[in-house]
């Protein structure tokens, strides 16, 4: 064999070495500087990078005033993500997802029904990212799913752990907590130990079309005047009138909908007391809601069902966590109790405001999720 072609060949063989040195990635591409940024560190990492696009509802940029869609993957979100991955010179597929992103409006639909808040965010993350995205990434041979979240992923011993992002404004390690071992394997996080400033300062500095673009809101499909409207709009035929009471049973009114409540809720009642009055029970068996004083929202004990442990396999006896019972909630001190069918009983130390069934309950130990739950109504 000729001195070039005996070169040539060992080149290509190390080439071929080299692509299967590099781990293939797919990262969820919302069309933000979030994800943006995160798939950029990506390749800038070595990494075999492909940016997918969730389609979730409809393919319009611009919404009508009566329909409701998902506002943070819309065909602009779709343009601008395309964008991003052209600058960077990755692959980009737009993938839909509207029938799964369905469901998890009829879920958040049907949660209001039953007196509960859901967040439909959590949801998102275990079903859709890292539930029909990963099995996406199967098929492209992919090995990890990244995303744009606010956290981080360790292994520790033989299990993987979560962590809080480097930055407390942002940390998004709540609305992660139900990924399980499998998932968190797979699962990259570029930017969990960054700033939103930093992020937003690199955007700027590559001059990446998303780096001026604001927050998306917080519950992205609904788009209306309230997700009453949304729920109306949807289920509509299932919603009925029913009772306003205060705890002593005394009935003080009527109202339109137990969708139109939540826990804690003071404005929106329509009833004149001469001092402030909250929502403290949604009865969905009686369609009755409950109001009291600030000191009846305060409890000091839930249960917890549907646990998802992450720094151990289960609980087999009291531990003391932090607590944090919704996403924008500070982590409060409480001890939590094994109860059985993946259930916990938890205890804090002080009575906390306003603990909504349907929300999560998430266990940190510091910046370490332990792992979390569904508050269950009493």
């Amino acid at each position: 064999m000729p001195t070039k072609n005996i070169y040539l060949f060992f080149i290509n063989q190390f080439a071929k070495l080299i692509y299967k040195m590099s781990k293939r990635v797919v990262i969820a591409m919302s069309g933000g500087v979030d994800s943006s940024v995160a798939a950029h560190f990506l390749v800038k990492q070595g990494y075999d990078v492909i940016g997918l696009f969730m389609r979730l509802g409809s393919d319009t940029s611009t919404p009508s005033s009566d329909v409701k869609v998902a506002t943070c993957c819309s065909a602009e979100d779709a343009r601008d993500a395309a964008s991003v991955a052209a600058s960077l010179n990755i692959p980009f597929y737009v993938i839909n997802f509207k029938e799964e992103f369905d469901s998890i409006i009829e879920y958040f639909c049907a949660e209001y029904l039953q007196g509960k808040t859901p967040n439909p965010c959590i949801i998102c993350n275990q079903k859709l990212k890292f539930g029909k995205l990963l099995r996406f990434a199967d098929y492209l041979g992919a090995d990890y799913v990244a995303t744009g979240h606010y956290a981080r992923v360790e292994k520790h011993n033989d299990r993987y752990i979560l962590r809080k992002g480097m930055d407390t404004k942002k940390d998004q390690s709540y609305v992660l907590f139900p990924l399980n071992q499998t998932q968190l394997s797979r699962a990259l996080f570029p930017l969990g130990g960054m700033t939103k400033d930093e992020v937003r300062n690199k955007a700027t500095e590559l001059n990446m079309k998303t780096k001026d673009k604001p927050e998306s809101q917080e519950i992205c499909f609904v788009t209306g005047n309230s997700y009453s409207d949304l729920i109306t709009e949807r289920v509509g035929s299932q919603i009925g009138t029913g009772s306003l009471k205060d705890t002593s049973g005394k009935i003080l009114g009527t109202h339109d909908g137990i969708h139109n409540f939540t826990i804690g809720q003071r404005k929106g009642l329509h009833i004149a007391l001469g001092k402030p009055r909250y929502v403290v029970d949604i009865d969905p068996g009686q369609n009755t809601v409950t109001i009291g004083t600030a000191d009846e929202l305060l409890k000091d004990t839930f249960i917890v069902n549907d646990v998802n442990w992450i720094t151990i396999e289960r609980l087999e006896r009291e531990l003391h966590a932090s607590v944090k019972i919704r996403y924008k909630n500070d982590e409060t001190p409480a001890i939590i109790y094994p109860l059985e069918n993946n259930r916990v009983r938890v205890k804090f130390e002080h009575p906390q405001r306003a603990i909504a069934p349907g929300q999560a309950a998430v266990f940190y130990d510091g910046d370490l999720i332990m792992g979390g739950g569904w508050i269950e109504r009493n």
